[in-house]
C-alpha cells in the first residue's frame, strides 16, 4: 500500500511537472494567472451585463471569489491541485444568470487575454479552455435533453 501511495504521489508531481514546464514555455506562471483573474473580474465588475449578476452573487466576497478564481485557473493550467471546488454547483441558481451571458464572459475573456496574454500560446490555451468550461457549464445549467426528444418535434 505504501509503495502505491508513493508511486502515485510520483506519477501526479510528475504530471504537475509537465504542466508548469509546458505553461512556462508560453509565458503562463502563478504570477500571470494573478494578474489574468485581477484584470478579467475587474472588467466583469464594470461590465453592464454581467456586474450585476456576479456582484449579487459575490457581494461583500469578491475577495473569496477572486482567490477561489485563481486557484481554479493554477489547478487547471499547472495541474496543482490547488481547486477542489464544483464549479456546476456554484453557479446553480444564481439570480440573473443566463446561457446568453457565456458568450458575453468569453468575449470580455478574450478581450482581456488580446491585452495581457504573455503569448499568442497563452490565449489560445485559456480561450480553448473557458470555451470548453463555458460550454460544459451550458449544458450543465440549461440544457433540457427533452427538448430534443424526437418523439416530442412536431413537424
Amino acid at each position: 500500500m505504501e509503495q502505491e501511495l508513493q508511486a502515485r504521489a510520483a506519477h501526479l508531481a510528475g504530471i504537475r511537472e509537465k504542466a508548469e514546464a509546458e505553461m512556462a514555455r508560453i509565458g503562463i506562471d502563478a504570477a500571470f494567472i494573478d494578474r489574468l483573474v485581477d484584470t478579467f473580474y475587474g472588467r466583469v465588475q464594470a461590465h453592464p451585463r454581467l456586474g450585476p449578476v456576479f456582484d449579487g452573487r459575490l457581494a461583500g466576497r469578491w475577495p473569496e471569489h477572486m482567490e477561489r478564481m485563481k486557484r481554479f485557473w493554477s489547478s487547471v493550467a499547472l495541474k496543482n491541485g490547488a481547486y477542489g471546488g464544483k464549479p456546476v454547483q456554484a453557479h446553480l441558481g444564481v439570480e440573473g444568470m443566463s446561457a446568453d451571458l457565456f458568450p458575453e464572459w468569453l468575449a470580455l475573456f478574450s478581450a482581456t487575454l488580446a491585452d495581457i496574454a504573455p503569448s499568442v500560446e497563452a490565449r489560445n490555451w485559456f480561450m480553448a479552455t473557458a470555451e470548453r468550461i463555458a460550454k460544459s457549464l451550458t449544458l450543465s445549467l440549461f440544457y433540457n435533453p427533452a427538448l430534443d426528444d424526437p418523439a416530442k418535434k412536431t413537424v
